[in-house]
């Protein structure tokens, strides 16, 4: 499995803690967003749009748009799905949130972008700040066009819950304290060869190599749960999950 070198990824679905309850999940943000306009519902779905940017970003890319006009559009989609333009219809049965932002992305930029009509970038009121320079490093390093984008969009989806379940993984060891620990144990996340081995590790830190085969037992455990809590929040049931899982881990092989 192909990962980015900073993270790591579920080597099995079947391995996936079946345990982690289901949380509240994203269809419950853009319900609550279209049917609300507590701070609350927007503040929400303002965090999503932050954090699914760059898929979207990247596909319009992979559709031959410069950095520029992919900008402007990733920007101007958001804001008019912040406006609720886009969620007047939406129910929780379309499934998967993936799914949800492709498709009325892909209506955008077919039917609904004007330049013309934006006062400047981002349609001059996007609360999404987008680093087009992140997004140009991101988006040079991703694999030749050789799928449709649509395939590489799901890929980039799936590398996002790996990233969203690797910094939530980070944050719990720095919180306690063990941060220097995260950094030399995560690349044990990740499937085929890694930077040094076990055995090595341990003479290295005079530890027993016992004692940190258990500690990456824990950690790869502790990344598989987070890695579920995030992929339940982006479909609608929880008797889903495991689909979506097999589906986004097809994805990041491809």
């Amino acid at each position: 499995m192909r990962t980015a070198s900073s993270t790591g990824s579920p080597e099995s679905p079947h391995e996936i803690s079946r345990q982690a309850a289901f949380v509240t999940t994203h269809w419950s943000v853009v319900l609550s967003a279209r049917n609300s306009s507590s701070p609350q519902s927007v503040s929400c779905l303002e965090k999503l749009c932050g954090t699914y940017w760059y898929p979207l970003y990247a596909f319009a890319r992979w559709r031959g748009h410069a950095p520029q006009d992919a900008e402007d559009l990733t920007q101007e989609f958001f804001l008019r799905l912040l406006q609720k333009r886009y969620l007047d219809s939406v129910e929780r049965e379309r499934g998967r949130f993936r799914t949800f932002l492709l498709v009325a992305f892909k209506r955008f930029l077919a039917n609904e972008w004007d330049r013309g009509q934006t006062q400047k970038r981002g349609g001059g009121a996007s609360p999404i700040p987008i680093d087009t320079d992140l997004a140009e490093r991101l988006y040079h390093n991703e694999p030749p066009l050789t799928l449709p984008a649509e395939n590489l969009y799901e890929r980039r989806w799936a590398l996002s819950m790996v990233q969203q379940a690797m910094t939530r993984l980070r944050a719990e060891f720095e919180a306690n304290g063990k941060v220097d620990d995260f950094e030399r144990f995560k690349g044990f996340l990740a499937t085929g060869t890694t930077p040094v081995t076990l055995s090595d590790l341990a003479n290295k830190l005079g530890r027993s190599e016992s004692t940190l085969r258990v500690e990456v037992h824990r950690l790869r455990k502790r990344f598989r749960q987070l890695f579920r809590e995030e992929v339940s929040q982006t479909v609608a049931a929880e008797e889903d999950v495991d689909e979506e899982i097999r589906h986004l881990l097809a994805a990041l092989k491809g």
